[in-house]
């Protein structure tokens, strides 16, 4: 099954049960005598490197693979570097192409680097984790960290094609499907409410990981970030409600040093914009408490410990959504309808994160 991204940018998403299909996928876009480097860490080189590399070798002769160390505090620049390094002595050019497979920090690593090298060249998508699949994949964010800044350099480059294989989510860790699962019901906590209600009545088979809900899941939630990206690809507006529960979730992140996970901090920072969105009435209690509760079956936080409150508002000041105007703060009006606010003060963070505290 496949699904279009209709803009200047376009590019197909294709569901699938295995890569069986990718060769086939792949050649649509490319002549046999293209090369193709695929871009992993050391976690899923060992999983799935050696099966993409036999599907695509069933139509083209010349595939290398380019493995880093796994992991979040690897997202750097020194990777990149060594990739450019591997490109250079492989004399690819813009007629070959990159290929992300693994989690997020692959495919953002992966795709900065496509971005940047002989100014672009062309680069797949082949997420591996249910965080990749909802949301890195999708959209075109590349980048890296930069010290302690998350994703601070980067570059917005699409790719040619995004793959999922959703078998391969039989094999994820539970932590790392909890942590796509917070960036699933942000996509209905934001934009559908119909869908946010679905994914509670179908909680048991999808942490079962029954097929056929994790196909319409994936695609739903795909399909709300499809809108968005859309209507604004280059995050000048509208696109920027993606990113509900990721200002105080990032400044958590860093914070506690990449040992919460990515999908960790969005569910703590998504009761913290509820809070803020209760206490101003945009939200009733009834539905604050459930949004807050609803991440725990789910397998996500709702609390913390150890909390320097000020050292993490310190933090959303480095945060990338800062601009001239102030800081971008995503609220809820309604479950499923998000906006942008621009003045929630550092006394409605304080509160908001002592919130996370007395949850305990």
């Amino acid at each position: 099954m496949a699904v279009a991204l209709e803009n200047k940018k376009c590019y197909e998403i294709v569901f699938e049960e295995s890569f069986d299909a990718l060769a086939e996928e792949v050649g649509k876009l490319f002549e046999p005598d293209c090369r193709f480097l695929i871009f992993t860490d050391s976690n899923v080189n060992d999983l799935y490197a050696a099966a993409v590399s036999a599907a695509l070798k069933k139509r083209f002769q010349k595939v290398f693979i380019y493995s880093f160390p796994a992991g979040e505090e690897n997202k750097q620049l020194s990777n990149v570097s060594e990739a450019y390094r591997f490109l250079i002595r492989e004399h690819f050019n813009r007629n070959d192409c990159i290929i992300a497979l693994g989690g997020g920090v692959t495919g953002d690593m992966a795709g900065f680097t496509a971005a940047t090298y002989m100014r672009g060249i062309p680069f797949i998508q082949i997420p591996t984790t249910l965080l990749s699949m909802v949301d890195s994949s999708i959209g075109g964010k590349t980048g890296v960290d930069f010290e302690a800044y998350k994703n601070m350099v980067g570059a917005f480059y699409m790719p040619k094609l995004v793959y999922m294989n959703i078998s391969v989510l039989k094999t994820l860790p539970a932590r790392q499907f909890s942590s796509g699962m917070a960036e699933v019901l942000k996509a209905g906590l934001i934009r559908d409410g119909r869908f946010y209600t679905w994914l509670i009545e179908h909680f048991t088979e999808i942490m079962e990981k029954e097929p056929s809900v994790l196909q319409e899941m994936i695609y739903r939630s795909v399909n709300i970030k499809r809108l968005v990206v859309e209507a604004d690809p280059y995050e000048k507006g509208e696109r920027a409600i993606l990113n509900y529960g990721h200002t105080l979730g990032h400044a958590l992140e860093k914070f506690y040093d990449f040992r919460l996970s990515h999908g960790e901090c969005v569910a703590l920072g998504s009761v913290a914009a509820g809070y803020i969105a209760f206490k101003r009435e945009l939200l009733s209690a009834e539905e604050y408490y459930e949004l807050r509760d609803m991440f725990v079956p789910f397998g996500l936080p709702i609390s913390v410990v150890d909390l320097d409150i000020g050292a993490v508002i310190r933090l959303t000041g480095s945060d990338k959504k800062n601009d001239a105007k102030g800081l971008k703060f995503i609220l809820l009006k309604d479950i499923g309808k998000a906006e942008i606010f621009r003045d929630v003060t550092e006394t409605e963070m304080h509160d908001a994160l002592k919130e996370l505290e007395s949850t305990l």
